[in-house]
């Protein structure tokens, strides 16, 4: 059994928990260390096959060159080209097919032919270049033909060569580390310059996050980090809308709020004062007390739940189904006819069949027939109409005016008229956000009987959508034919059932 892995996997990531300038550091002097690597190691190569290919041409060279000269004897040896004879740096032998030398002109013992040169002296092959080691040295050795089944050899030692190479080695080695040296330290400086915008968007960053000051990040410049500093702008700018949006709701609230609980307060003491006195109120006064601290309750309730429905975050999970919004229409006019009995009603709806949560489309339309029914005068009249999915509702109030239409579909909106009459601002808003929620929308105009007109429009059709067919049942296969050699027989030879059970009696 192997051992627990006792390293977490954050532990093996370390790079991530480096610095940014440190990481863009790091890599940018592993990208030339490599990049000079490979240079260097292409220059290397380079020179290398250069001298090498030159080494050869100027030995061939040589070698038919004293090929052509005054003949060199096998036995003797002694009729040598002047220009050989100065040629100390070049060793030069015979040898015939034999595989024998001349031992006089070649001293070297380890420095022997072998068989291509001896394939040269037999007239296989033209010539023969290779690289041959004798007593720890390197010599190039090439071997042309030299007539009657002899063959020219030239060796000659690649220390001088080596000795560049190395020489070559050592000055791109030096040369390649202070490249690096000078990249990693280019690196860093760059890093540390071009994040330093960084640095200092996020120092701005982490003082708001202390401060909750919300005022927008200067933006410089027009790249990247000017990009990210406008955006995060522009969610500073949502963010404080949001605020001030839940400090306006929580002050609105609060205002709305202190009305009926002043009301409902003041009730409750004239009883709590009249019961400690040990007077008895008039049955008329009592009972009117009691209906107003209930009509308090009753609206101080209603607030409260448009409240909760204004402010929620997130949006609870409605059932969605298809709606009869002319059924829809039909109980929000009952609910409201029982709160406004002298207002009447006058309805022209055509059917329209909207997707929809059914609830939330009553209330909608409950509270735009509640607005009507407010700004109606005793015995008046709210007409209605349902047409394509638009619904229209006139009443005969005063009317809205021209400054206040913008603004009525707004929370706690409320105009100097409506301000001494029963009500909260929120009825209307949440008809909007209703809309919205639907994909409709809402508008506000002026009726041509003088009052007002609210409309409501909601995407859908003036048919229901055919019903879902219920899910096919599964197909059974169909059974195969029994045959007589599927049917089991006892051993006197009786068939045997193989679908008859009989059930427990008890």
């Amino acid at each position: 059994m192997s051992a627990p892995e006792t390293t977490p996997r954050e532990d093996r990531r370390w790079h991530y928990r480096r610095s940014l300038a440190s990481r863009v550091t790091l890599l940018t002097t592993i990208a030339v260390g490599l990049a000079v690597a490979f240079v260097a190691l292409g220059a290397y190569v380079t020179v290398r096959m250069q001298m090498q290919s030159t080494l050869d041409q100027s030995l061939v060279e040589r070698a038919r060159s004293t090929a052509a000269a005054p003949t060199l004897t096998f036995t003797s040896g002694e009729e040598v080209p002047a220009w050989a004879l100065v040629a100390t740096d070049v060793r030069i032998a015979l040898v015939n097919a034999a595989g024998n030398t001349n031992p006089k002109i070649l001293a070297e013992e380890t420095l022997r032919p072998g068989e291509p040169e001896i394939a040269v002296a037999r007239g296989e092959e033209k010539t023969s270049i290779r690289t041959v080691r004798a007593d720890g040295e390197a010599f190039r050795m090439v071997a042309v033909n030299y007539g009657d089944g002899v063959a020219l050899v030239l060796a000659q030692s690649l220390e001088s060569q080596q000795q560049v190479l190395s020489r070559l080695g050592v000055v791109m080695l030096l040369f390649g580390g202070a490249g690096v040296i000078a990249a990693s330290m280019a690196g860093w400086m760059v890093a540390v310059n071009g994040l330093r915008p960084v640095r200092l968007l996020t120092s701005r960053v982490e003082r708001i996050a202390r401060t909750e000051d919300l005022t927008p990040i200067p933006v410089e410049g027009a790249d990247e980090v000017a990009r990210l500093a406008t955006a995060f702008n522009q969610m500073l700018r949502a963010v404080s809308a949001s605020r001030d949006l839940q400090r306006q709701l929580v002050a609105d609230a609060g205002h709305e709020l202190r009305t009926p609980l002043t009301s409902m307060r003041t009730n409750i003491d004239l009883l709590a004062q009249a019961d400690a006195a040990g007077t008895t109120l008039p049955p008329g006064a009592r009972a009117e007390l009691m209906t107003d601290v209930r009509a308090q309750m009753e609206e101080l309730t209603t607030l409260i739940g448009d409240l909760v429905e204004l402010a929620r975050d997130e949006p609870m999970q409605y059932v969605v189904e298809t709606v009869d919004l002319v059924d829809v229409l039909d109980h929000a006019i009952a609910r409201v006819r029982r709160r406004a009995p002298s207002v009447a009603f006058e309805v022209d709806a055509t059917p329209w069949y909207v997707v929809g949560e059914a609830a939330g489309l009553e209330r909608a339309v409950t509270n735009l027939l509640d607005n009507a029914a407010k700004w109606s005068p005793p015995d008046g009249t709210v007409r209605i109409t349902l047409e394509r999915g638009t619904l229209t509702v006139d009443d005969e109030g005063p009317g809205i005016d021209e400054v206040d239409l913008p603004h009525v579909f707004e929370r706690f909106y409320r105009s100097e008229e409506s301000r001494s009459m029963p009500g909260s601002g929120l009825g209307l808003s949440i008809v909007r956000q209703i809309a919205s929620r639907h994909s409709g929308s809402v508008s506000a105009d002026r009726s041509p009987a003088g009052g007002a007109r609210l409309r409501l429009s909601l995407p859908g059709n003036p048919t229901p959508p055919p019903p879902t067919p219920p899910p096919a049942p599964p197909q059974t296969p169909p059974a195969e034919p029994v045959t007589d050699d599927d049917v089991e027989t006892t051993p006197s030879g009786t068939p045997l059932s193989t679908s008859t059970t009989q059930e427990n009696p008890r």
